[in-house]
């Protein structure tokens, strides 16, 4: 029986595995318990199982780069992406507790967000649907990464629509995309 690598480090940080399923305690060391601390560490809470368990495969199979994931993801089977996957989904969803966000950007973004369809996708509440991420209240600064990287076709998508959509984005819209979605209550 191969055990994963992500399980190994989640096994050494807080005991055995339970049989219930996988503990996430490894997962939660860098991307927090729903919320991510950590400046380029995405927020995992109220990702859709689907959606995180699409994620773990791309970067076990390399078609998604990102350290430590890769190694990480690497052992796991198609079992274990699921239960981390499910696992995961059940972080609570990240919310914004800084000041007010600036009207102007949030109205710039929203005109953005309405142009670029993003809700046919995202949902209307930008909540994420089985294989597509929540990215309301994500980090800031990992959603500009995002953006930017899809727009230059760095990061390959589990379908090419963001890099088609991003693509269209100017470095003002992804930046006010970002500050808004990041805020969205």
């Amino acid at each position: 029986m191969r055990i994963p690598l992500a399980l190994a480090v989640a096994t050494v940080l807080t005991g055995p595995v339970l049989a219930a399923g996988p503990s996430i305690e490894g997962c939660t060391a860098c991307h927090g318990a729903g919320t991510s601390q950590t400046e380029g560490i995405p927020s995992l809470g109220g990702m859709p199982a689907l959606y995180v368990t699409n994620q773990l495969f791309m970067f076990r199979e390399g078609q998604r780069k990102a350290d430590p994931m890769n190694s990480l993801a690497e052992p796991m089977s198609d079992e274990d992406l699921q239960a981390y996957g499910a696992a995961i989904a059940t972080l609570p969803a990240p919310t914004y507790q800084g000041p007010a966000a600036d009207a102007e950007r949030v109205a710039r973004a929203n005109a953005a967000i309405a142009k670029h369809r993003c809700a046919s996708c995202h949902g209307a509440q930008l909540g994420g649907d089985k294989g597509v991420p929540r990215i309301r209240g994500q980090r800031e600064e990992y959603l500009v990464t995002a953006l930017t990287t899809y727009k230059t076709s760095e990061r390959a998508g589990f379908d090419p629509q963001m890099n088609e959509v991003a693509g269209e984005l100017s470095p003002n819209e992804i930046a006010d995309l970002a500050y808004a979605i990041a805020r969205k209550p």
